[in-house]
């Protein structure tokens, strides 16, 4: 089997975790025949768990050290490799590209990614790369009032939101409301539902590989009843890193949710304008699901959430609202000026201050999102019960 290097127990990483050691050893076995088929075979260190544990055994994998530091420097992923939209003529050599992106984030992480073995590894990377290629098809209009969603395959009722119509396939009606190449329109959504969608369509997709079952409950559920807000996170997403503990303001893995704060008072009071919750899609690129086409650098991101205290207006009505053509000459202006980008990012870049404190944070958030194990057997994604 492929080498690999040995080193003294490690935090963060990815962590293997089985009842046996011979589940442990199978399991090890096959994330290194995956490693060997996206050439990081020689680039892993690999350290046992802890000699006791109550539920079982575990294995720990990281990046080698001296790669960690000459790739990603001061944990900043944005470099692991550069972006590749799916061609297709390439379509297997650009999702190994980005499984690959996937992975060697994963290993570099401060926390650690545990899975109950590698098949819920593997399903854990292929959710990710779901996410990212349908978040860069999504594009969306964007409005804080007001949604739609396709009518021949969505209803809406004010206690159970939009819903599926019986007949309709989740996965479809999803790609349908999101995806414009598939509806022939836009569709009214917040960024933070826009998030809900596409992260339940990644989800759904992987369902469909491996398990069947959990996306027949998928589909009742959302024919039933839309989960949606705190208790989509609930049911849906795991969150690592905390105000206590916070990631790296540069650390991020392909697939990941994650908001971006307006540290600014006044124009935070803007409706839709709190912050902005977006995808990271690799190679140092975040969504713009209102222009799919230009991805937004951490630069570009951090520059628009600074502007918006330039452009709050009152309309007719009082409400205070953003003028975002303004927003847009004031970015453009500040990335022609390098020392007003350095001074800007030196505010921006600041972990965000908790909710109600605008003093001296900034937009990045302390923690990441990413989606529950789905695997039969070992899923910790639990529908409610009807």
């Amino acid at each position: 089997m492929t080498a690999v290097h040995t080193s003294s127990h490690r935090t963060g990483g990815i962590r293997l975790r089985t009842p046996s050691t011979d589940a442990l050893a199978a399991a090890s076995r096959s994330f290194l025949t995956q490693l060997a088929q996206l050439g990081l075979q020689h680039d892993v260190d690999t350290a046992d768990g802890p000699p006791s544990l109550q539920d079982g055994v575990e294995i720990s994998f990281h990046l080698r050290a001296e790669l960690a530091e000459k790739w990603a420097p001061g944990l900043d992923t944005a470099g692991l490799t550069s972006p590749s939209r799916p061609q297709p003529d390439q379509p297997h050599a650009n999702a190994n590209a980005l499984d690959r992106e996937i992975l060697l984030a994963m290993l570099l992480s401060p926390v650690g990614f545990e899975f109950a073995g590698h098949a819920e590894l593997a399903s854990a990377v292929r959710i990710r790369r779901n996410l990212v290629v349908a978040a860069r098809q999504t594009a969306l209009a964007f409005h804080t009032t007001e949604v739609d969603r396709p009518e021949d395959c969505w209803r809406y009722d004010e206690d159970s939101g939009f819903t599926v119509r019986p007949g309709h396939a989740l996965i479809a009606s999803l790609q349908k409301a999101t995806q414009p190449d598939t509806s022939g329109k836009r569709y009214s959504f917040s960024c933070y539902r826009a998030t809900e969608y596409v992260i339940l369509l990644a989800i759904a997709q992987e369902l469909e590989f491996c398990n069947p079952a959990l996306l027949d409950g998928l589909q009742q559920q959302w024919e039933r009843r839309a989960i949606a807000s705190g208790q989509f996170h609930d049911v849906f997403l795991r969150e690592y890193g905390s105000m206590q503990a916070p990631l790296p303001p540069r650390y991020y893995v392909p697939g990941d949710r994650l908001w971006f704060r307006n540290p600014d008072a006044h124009s935070s009071d803007v409706s839709g304008y709190e912050g902005s919750w977006v995808f990271y899609l690799g190679g140092g690129l975040f969504t713009n699901f209102w222009k799919r086409e230009q991805p937004y650098t951490l630069t570009a991101k951090c520059l628009e959430l600074f502007h918006w205290r330039h452009a709050t207006y009152r309309d007719a009505a009082g409400e205070l609202r953003i003028d975002e053509g303004i927003v847009e000459e004031r970015v453009k202006a500040s990335m022609a000026d390098p020392a007003q980008v350095a001074q800007i990012l030196e505010l921006m870049l600041r972990l965000r201050e908790p909710r109600g404190v605008y003093q001296s944070g900034g937009c990045i958030d302390t923690s990441r999102e990413y989606p529950r194990g789905v695997c039969p057997g070992s899923a910790d994604l639990v529908l409610p019960a009807a």
